[in-house]
């Protein structure tokens, strides 16, 4: 997939494309629809497939200091689009300036001189332009007159096992959005994430040394540290599995492991991290990129009244680790 940031940038000659636009961020069940909509509607063209999103996230440049949390680093987003069909990417920096373009303005620049759009397609509640002020119904006036068509996707909803006080047992039907999933992680509820994403909920970071407390234990664990904004769920310990990144890395592939989230409060530490002991393994991982995959919370995190205690717990976490990834016990 090619992929490049700004307008200013010539990736080659794509000839007339089919576009789909947004953040995308998570790239969950819902963005899947509307990404594989774009991609059906490129090859029946004969066309290339452009996915154009953007960087830094629109909310930050409109309400400073409201940055959400991201699902999806911009490399993890790559990934994950390309593997839905995509052929380009294109990155656009959110500014001030940007932000107040008219919505023919970002039509006609963006969409026509840049991208050469032969087709539009996007989510049903799309907007764009300042204040914006565009919507389907008017980038479908704009295509009219540009020679674009535009296709509006009708968003994806999931249906979730709730349990009412009233009516017991039953099946709600949500729809399907960052901010859900954004909610879902930050509650620690990584089963009803992983449902909207259509794969477990994933943060990315480099494997750094800490206090070795861990080692020390008997539970080295390797901690990541992770960009800002990430979303990462909330304090406790979660079972799931960390991934190498690096493609030359000395140990590929997906390893099972216990992941810890918070501030070690057994030893009064005040930085939050993101700690992962990896069952049956042996190794050095420090300086690689991983991703650490959260599949279910165990429990809350906790302060214990002493290092005995606190590996008494730890010796529990993986025995629930091993159950919920279907791991046989430890021999």
């Amino acid at each position: 997939m090619q992929r490049w940031r700004g307008l200013e940038v010539t990736p080659g000659d794509l000839g007339r494309t089919v576009v789909t636009v947004g953040m995308y961020d998570g790239v969950h069940r819902g963005h899947q629809k509307l990404i594989g909509a774009a991609v059906a509607r490129a090859r029946a063209l004969r066309r290339p497939c452009l996915l154009l999103t953007f960087d830094p996230h629109p909310a930050e440049v409109v309400r400073p200091g409201s940055h959400p949390a991201i699902l999806t680093s911009m490399d993890r987003k790559a990934e994950l689009v390309a593997e839905l069909g995509v052929d380009a990417m294109c990155v656009l920096p959110f500014t001030q300036e940007f932000m107040r373009l008219s919505p023919e303005t970002f039509t006609h620049t963006v969409l026509v001189e840049h991208l050469h759009a032969a087709q539009v397609v996007v989510g049903e509640n799309f907007t764009y332009g300042h204040r914006a002020a565009g919507t389907v119904a008017t980038l479908a006036d704009e295509g009219r007159r540009f020679g674009f068509a535009v296709e509006g996707v009708e968003l994806a909803n999931v249906s979730m096992e709730v349990d009412s006080a009233d009516d017991g047992p039953g099946t709600d039907t949500v729809s399907i959005s960052s901010t859900y999933v954004r909610a879902c992680v930050a509650a620690g509820d990584m089963v009803p994430a992983a449902r909207a994403l259509g794969r477990p909920h994933r943060v990315d970071g480099v494997v750094v040394r800490g206090h070795r407390r861990g080692r020390a234990l008997g539970y080295p664990t390797a901690n990541v540290e992770t960009p800002p904004f990430t979303a990462i769920p909330a304090d406790g310990v979660y079972a799931g599995y960390l991934v190498t990144r690096d493609p030359d890395s000395g140990t590929p592939g997906r390893f099972p492991a216990a992941i810890s989230v918070g501030t070690n409060p057994t030893f009064q530490g005040s930085r939050r991290t993101v700690e992962a002991y990896l069952l049956d393994y042996d190794g050095d991982l420090y300086g690689e990129h991983v991703g650490v995959e959260f599949i279910q919370q165990l429990r809350p995190m906790a302060a214990f009244p002493d290092a005995d205690a606190l590996v008494q717990a730890m010796d529990k976490d993986v025995m629930d680790t091993r159950t919920v990834l279907g791991l046989p016990p430890d021999a």
